[in-house]
């Protein structure tokens, strides 16, 4: 049986008139503040995405077209400069996502079989550290994109300010992504942590039941390391456990990365000034 307490909701109303102005009040500035953050971070990926696109794409190249956010504005970019100077490109996805960009801005798509060397090669990041090591693979087109930007004379990244830190792990948080077969899974994420330490974890779907699965059909892990004084040496001896395909470490393979600022100014860093 439910009992009833006179005056306990009109105690509740008036101590709600008393608490929503005040608490709507902080709801709306914190919406505010996330609203110009990411603002803010939107204009830093596309000043970076432009610069990068005006400073390395030329007539006649073959490029590759790298995933996630940032890339959006490489591409409208790209469209823009081919239909403004009558550009002859053709362009190599490293994903479903890019793929569809490059047909949705009516540029030329590609392959690695018809194009196999490519001139420039333009890609995101998650995480780039001082020696412009990277941590990719957060959108799960890792194996492609390293496949295209190893098949590039020059490798380039766009990233916005976020992006930047000292060593890998100080700010992306969510571990380095590793591309698994399947039914190896098991056995990789305990040699993994019997081997290197720390904890690897399948990457679950937010919109679907079940594991993310790449555009390969494969699994990812994502290893949450602890600290590693030699990411090359890392990254080999991950890549030899059976069952990895590819790991999210880019070790040496960026030329040049730009970065968004939060002021609207654009800086790139050179591997070769490191």
């Amino acid at each position: 049986m439910w009992l009833r307490f006179p005056g306990l909701r009109s105690l509740e109303l008036r101590l709600g008139l008393r608490v929503a102005p005040q608490r709507r009040q902080q709801q709306q500035l914190f919406l505010l503040k996330r609203k110009f953050s990411k603002g803010m971070e939107e204009e830093a990926k596309k000043k970076a995405g432009y610069m990068a696109v005006d400073n390395h794409v030329q007539n006649n190249q073959a490029l590759g077209i790298g995933s996630g956010s940032t890339i959006v504005y490489a591409v409208d970019r790209i469209a823009k400069r081919v239909q403004d100077e009558n550009l002859k490109i053709v362009c190599v996805p490293t994903s479903f996502q890019a793929r569809q960009l490059i047909l949705q801005h009516q540029l030329t798509l590609s392959d690695l079989d018809r194009h196999p060397e490519l001139d420039v090669a333009i890609d995101g990041a998650d995480e780039v550290d001082c020696d412009l090591n990277l941590i990719k693979g957060g959108g799960g087109c890792l194996t492609q994109e390293k496949i295209v930007a190893g098949c590039a004379k020059r490798f380039i990244v766009v990233a916005d300010y976020r992006k930047d830190s000292k060593s890998l792990g100080e700010k992306w948080k969510k571990g380095v992504p590793i591309e698994v077969i399947p039914m190896a899974y098991v056995p990789v994420t305990k040699a993994i942590a019997a081997k290197f330490g720390g904890e690897a974890e399948l990457r679950m779907a937010i919109s679907k039941a079940g594991p993310v699965v790449t555009d390969n059909g494969n699994f990812i892990l994502d290893w949450k390391f602890n600290n590693v004084s030699d990411w090359r040496k890392l990254n080999v001896g991950i890549k030899m456990i059976p069952g990895v395909v590819e790991t999210g470490l880019f070790i040496g393979m960026a030329e040049r990365v730009y970065f968004g600022l939060e002021d609207g100014s654009v800086c790139f860093r050179d591997r070769d000034s490191q």
